[in-house]
């Protein structure tokens, strides 16, 4: 079946992932021609070289036509491209990197356990909600950092005005082992049994929700592991349900790219790129990359309303009986939050999974277990407090 046949079905299942299919995609070649303001083609991946893409975005006209051509690279293209340069002021990244270290060595030294999407926990440092401790940290190096022009280039060429940047520091030590290859948030971040619960169309959608991207905090040679990519994963339609497969695994393996970068080069592809960092085999570098997810403004409701509040008044009728299994559901996603993000991942932490429970999973928890009101509302306060920060 062609993804675009699985397109035109209400669903898609396991059962329409084809390797075959799979390979066909990611065996396509980038022509350079198609993208002038690319200094090169390196493993099919598109290399900017800054300081002359800062020339070209200094109109108005140029940022727009610069723009239409990330989108392209991003869709019809290999789905990634590396911003050499992109930090020509080493200062301002040494300035976060000393603070991301100062952050690491405080919540190491608290202990607990530390959660790793895509990784064994512990085995590598993860500073989560990064963006906000910088900001409250070190203000003034957070202004300098984020006033980075690249950044807000590759941001708003996806997604437009009013985008949200999140951000979250890896560090993979001497030793730190690959990551399995995935797709990103908000699809990749879901088993595969509510994965097929999305509509196709949604499949086509979530990649353009968000952008990833990271910025190099250090030199980062092929041994010590920077992210591998699988150029023109991104366009195959059931790669949500196909990242997790062992013949997909393999072609990955087998496949995948990696660039080099140097401290200060960034990065930005499209989420629904295969991808995951790679090993550090070397003896002595510390790779630090700043992981960036920046969220489309339309991502979010039209009206503020405190779901807690809404449960604990209507739990008790929600528990009285009289409603089928399927209508007791209906009533459930219409008051509870049905998604687990946005969260404090430091106190909510995904160590069993992808994500942590949601609201919603926790009320029916409730009404299987035959939770009391009182006990509802203390988890629900508790499920509160953990997405503080």
């Amino acid at each position: 079946m062609t993804s675009q046949t699985a397109a035109a079905r209400a669903r898609l299942t396991p059962a329409d992932v084809s390797l075959e299919e799979f390979v066909a995609v990611v065996e396509q070649t980038t022509d350079h021609a198609a993208y002038p303001h690319a200094d090169r083609v390196e493993q099919e991946v598109l290399v900017y070289d800054c300081e002359r893409l800062r020339a070209a975005i200094a109109t108005a006209a140029g940022r727009d036509d610069v723009s239409a051509e990330l989108v392209r690279a991003l869709t019809d293209g290999p789905g990634v491209v590396v911003f050499e340069g992109a930090f020509p002021d080493h200062a301002v990244v040494d300035r976060v990197t000393a603070v991301f270290d100062e952050i690491i060595a405080e919540e190491e030294a608290r202990g607990g356990e530390h959660g790793d999407h895509f990784a064994v926990p512990g085995a590598n440092s993860r500073v989560w909600n990064a963006l906000e401790k910088l900001a409250v940290r070190a203000p003034e190096a957070f202004v300098d950092y984020y006033a980075n022009d690249v950044i807000a280039l590759a941001s708003t060429a996806w997604l437009g005005p009013g985008y949200q940047v999140t951000s979250q520091v890896n560090v993979v030590r001497p030793g730190g082992k690959a990551q399995e290859p995935h797709r990103d948030y908000h699809l990749g971040f879901l088993a595969d049994d509510v994965i097929e619960r999305y509509p196709a169309h949604v499949h086509a959608l979530s990649p353009v929700l968000t952008l990833q991207g990271a910025v190099a905090h250090s030199d980062m040679p092929l041994e010590s592991g920077p992210t591998l990519y699988l150029p023109y994963s991104h366009q195959y339609l059931p790669g949500y349900l196909a990242w997790r497969r062992e013949d997909i695994k393999a072609h990955f393996a087998e496949h995948h790219v990696q660039l080099p970068l140097r401290k200060g080069d960034a990065g930005f592809f499209n989420p629904a790129l295969f991808h995951g960092a790679g090993t550090n085999v070397s003896t002595d570098i510390q790779r630090m990359a700043n992981l960036l997810q920046v969220s489309s403004a339309f991502g979010r409701a039209m009206e503020q309303v405190d779901r807690g509040r809404v449960l604990n008044a209507v739990y008790p009728a929600l528990r009285a009986g009289g409603l089928g299994a399927a209508a007791l559901a209906n009533a459930v996603a219409a008051s509870a939050e049905g998604y687990p993000f946005p969260t404090n991942l430091d106190l909510d932490q995904p160590v069993d999974g992808l994500t942590p429970p949601s609201q919603a999973d926790l009320v029916h928890r409730a009404l299987a277990e035959g939770w009391d009101p009182a006990a509802l509302g203390a988890a629900l306060d508790d499920y509160t407090a953990r997405r503080r920060t």
